[in-house]
């Protein structure tokens, strides 16, 4: 039997091989790998293209998020209100900076905050918004910014699933005062290893972000504060180059994959993927639900078909989260127990979307 994989990037290093041997070989003949040439361009190139002025390359999307907070001076005693349904990331970044996750419920279609939720749980603790545009699908940000204007709290956004997408024509992760990336190597947009960046148009963040990334150096051996080891490196970013020029062209195959699914299981039992009319969904996670999904996954293994599911328990239901004795989300909590992930790439085949739906029935 054929597997249908979950993912399957050697396809996606076969179309662009030739590229990227050509970027490695560039850095390599350089003999610079940490904080050069390659490094600069691709936070302008990143950053022009999500539509802020500054991209700072860190190792990973996780600490993108850690020292975003960490610049925005949250610490000790502050509140950062998100969500529960994602990565746990999300979450490790507040705790991180010492200060205490406060978790608000997700929307029923799009498995992002529900905005509605969120000004019940402001206190005068909380100092920041961290809305999470989960699978690939924006968050209803004008809510947000308004009400972040309103009780004057900052919003830093988890784009780490959502390279591309847009909310009302404008690139997510450019729209709150810094936007976090992760370029993990399933991404839309993926290394070759690890590596994020944040985005801001502050320069004052920026500035104060490179530091951070960088053990705090104002200029090198001369340390302003204490700050991390957290560089992208030279190798990754001209990966990264290579693979942002096809960003846009492997973000409308996801999509019509994405429209070849809905129309395919149409009927079928299981509920789809929405787009809300203010969304451009990229389908980094091309995620349904149903009732069964035990018995659905299982029917799926049997058939070749590899799922996964995104996610299986939510954060405030992890044993290291236990301390904060959060209420339940029923919504939340009512998700997680039936949603999964099914093959999604921009390399995945129309005859496996077929077959996955002919299992499903």
């Amino acid at each position: 039997m054929n597997m249908i994989p979950f993912v399957d990037l050697g396809r996606e290093y076969t179309e662009i091989s030739g590229e990227i041997r050509e970027a490695m070989e560039r850095v390599l003949k350089s003999g610079w790998f940490i904080l050069r040439e390659e490094v600069r361009r691709f936070e302008e190139e990143f950053s022009t293209y999500i539509g802020a002025k500054y991209g700072v390359g860190v190792n990973s999307g996780s600490d993108a998020l850690y020292l975003a907070l960490q610049a925005l001076g949250i610490g000790k005693g502050d509140e950062v209100i998100t969500v529960s349904h994602t990565f746990v990331s999300t979450a490790d970044a507040i705790v991180r900076n010492r200060a205490k996750p406060v978790f608000v419920d997700i929307d029923a279609d799009t498995y992002c905050m529900d905005v509605t939720k969120i000004e019940e749980r402001i206190t005068r603790r909380t100092r920041a918004l961290l809305p999470v545009h989960l699978y690939g699908h924006p968050v209803d940000m004008e809510p947000i910014m308004d009400i972040a204007r309103r009780h004057r709290l900052f919003v830093v956004e988890d784009a780490c699933q959502a390279h591309g997408a847009e909310y009302r024509g404008k690139k997510v992760g450019g729209l709150g005062d810094i936007g976090c990336f992760s370029f993990y190597p399933v991404k839309n947009l993926g290394a070759y290893g690890d590596g994020g960046m944040a985005v801001t148009s502050n320069e004052a963040l920026a500035t104060k972000l490179r530091m951070l990334r960088n053990c705090g150096q104002s200029r090198k051996y001369y340390h302003d504060f204490v700050g991390v080891n957290s560089r992208l490196d030279e190798i990754q970013a001209a990966i990264l180059r290579v693979k942002l020029k096809h960003l846009d062209e492997w973000n409308e195959k996801r999509r019509g994959i994405a429209a070849l699914y809905n129309k395919l299981l149409e009927g079928s039992g299981v509920a789809t993927p929405v787009e809300k009319d203010y969304a451009k969904h990229v389908y980094h996670l091309y995620v349904i639900r149903h009732k069964n999904r035990e018995e659905l996954q299982e029917r799926l293994l049997d058939g070749g078909i590899q799922t996964t599911i995104h996610y299986p328990l939510p954060v405030h239901k992890q044993k290291a989260y236990s301390d904060l004795g959060v209420a339940r989300l029923p919504v939340t909590e009512g998700t997680c127990n039936e949603i999964l992930s099914l093959p999604m790439h921009h390399a995945t085949r129309a005859e496996e979307i077929e077959e996955i739906c002919r299992v499903i029935g």
